[in-house]
């Protein structure tokens, strides 16, 4: 019970992060299609994809697009967020416990399996489109919480847990996918290199090694450049790292609260020079208890509290104005009824509707799990909508589906129009059944 507000207050943190950072890629979204159906269109290409950075050095040659170093190096970082947090769920989160995870998780699964299916139903007589299945898969959290957090109290908190927990079963989930199926050469000798950089990092973690820096450069150095040659997309580096980070504080609470208590006792106690200036001793006790913090802190959660405002504000805003400059040539009613746009759209709205809602009631109808308090049906099937904006895991994916330029097009047209119908049919839906619940 005690622990109760901390946890609150962490997961509103959480979330109002997200949601922040929801509405800076709605505006760098908003830019990136003026910016490409501009008469600058060109610079845009220029900018992202023509101007190349990097290093090179004998045998390796890290000189690439400021594009490909956003899909490839920022997004590893992104996926090492994703990973802290998968980890952290597990650990202690709404992902700890068959009892509590059951729900989301079950959701999570029916919303990625219902909207690949779906997606194969519209383009099985298109073999060529048929490897866009896993981009109506994911959820855009960021997204989806930043809408969510603008009902504010019209929906409980516990929806809100219940759709981050969701989201993180789902970014699982995704990144498995492009792990396994949008993985095609493989050299199996750099994953040695990698595996081998990994079990280093996981060895320092059992002896002790706490060292952020320590944890940064072997993984960099190591695991994520082994990765980038490997033909294994470099993000799967990210979460494979950030799992390998320790998730054990190096004193318990009673001894912490204990030293904390003799510290400030005996900074009370010191008497007070008469200038600004502490004493030596208080100097020395401020520095004691710095120290006692860091140890009663877990480096995994030091991390993500770093490390979730970079991702939030800036990794997923500029991948968005780098990614989501979508020109359009032609006609947009052909784009929307492609059938790769189709396949998409059906399978964010509708699949992703039907996969949680009819995987949460099973569950629920097993006894497997129960709603969270103070949730309805109707606020699950409204959820079930929001879940419907893919946006940025899957645009990240349709770059990974296909080679074909016009493809990712068409792929993106749909992505954007699934998740502005997404968006509006759960914030209406969400809006409605507040009112009646209200009223009722």
């Amino acid at each position: 019970m005690k622990n109760k507000p901390l946890n609150s207050f962490k997961i509103s943190r959480f979330i109002n992060e997200e949601a922040y950072g929801g509405i800076l890629l709605i505006i760098a979204t908003i830019i990136a299609l003026i910016w490409a159906n501009s008469s600058y269109y060109e610079s845009y290409q220029n900018v992202w994809h023509e101007i190349k950075i990097g290093f090179a050095w004998g045998e390796i040659d890290m000189i690439a697009s400021i594009h490909h170093w956003i899909n490839d190096g920022l997004m590893a970082l992104f996926f090492f967020v994703v990973g802290l947090e998968i980890k952290r769920e597990v650990m202690g989160g709404e992902l700890s416990s068959m009892k509590k995870a059951s729900l989301p998780i079950a959701a999570a699964i029916g919303g990625m399996l219902i909207p690949a299916i779906f997606y194969v139903i519209v383009n099985i007589n298109y073999p060529e489109y048929i490897n866009g299945w896993g981009i109506p898969m994911a959820t855009d959290i960021a997204f989806a919480l930043g809408l969510l957090a603008m009902l504010g109290n019209r929906v409980p908190l516990n929806l809100k847990i219940f759709l981050t927990a969701l989201a993180i079963a789902d970014d699982l989930g995704a990144v498995m996918v492009i792990a396994v199926f949008y993985t095609e050469n493989i050299d199996f000798s750099e994953l040695l290199y990698a595996g081998f950089f990994l079990g280093v990092l996981i060895v320092s973690n059992l002896l002790g090694v706490r060292r952020a820096i320590f944890y940064a450069l072997v993984g960099f150095i190591g695991v994520w450049i082994a990765f980038v040659f490997s033909g294994i997309h470099a993000t799967i580096a990210g979460v494979l790292i950030a799992m390998t980070i320790p998730a054990r504080s190096k004193i318990g609470e009673d001894e912490y609260i204990d030293k904390l208590n003799k510290y400030l006792n005996k900074f009370k106690k010191e008497k007070p020079n008469d200038g600004r200036l502490l004493t030596q001793t208080q100097v020395h006790l401020i520095s004691e208890i710095e120290e006692l913090n860091d140890a009663a802190h877990t480096p995994l959660q030091k991390l993500e509290h770093a490390l979730h405002p970079v991702t939030a504000y800036f990794i997923l805003p500029i991948f968005a104005l780098s990614n989501a400059g979508i020109h359009i040539e032609g006609s947009i009613i052909d784009m929307l009824f492609h059938p790769i746009s189709l396949g998409i759209i059906v399978g964010l709205i509708l699949g992703k509707f039907l996969g949680i809602s009819l995987l949460s009631k099973l569950v629920v109808k097993l006894k497997m799990a129960s709603l969270p308090e103070g949730t309805t049906w109707q606020h699950i099937y409204g959820v079930a909508f929001l879940a419907g904006i893919g946006f940025t895991m899957s645009m990240f994916i349709s770059d990974l589906a296909f080679k074909n330029e016009e493809y990712k097009q068409i792929a993106k047209v749909g992505i954007m129009a699934a998740s502005v119908i997404s968006a509006v049919i759960g914030m209406i839906w969400l809006i409605m059944s507040t009112k009646k619940i209200d009223e009722s």
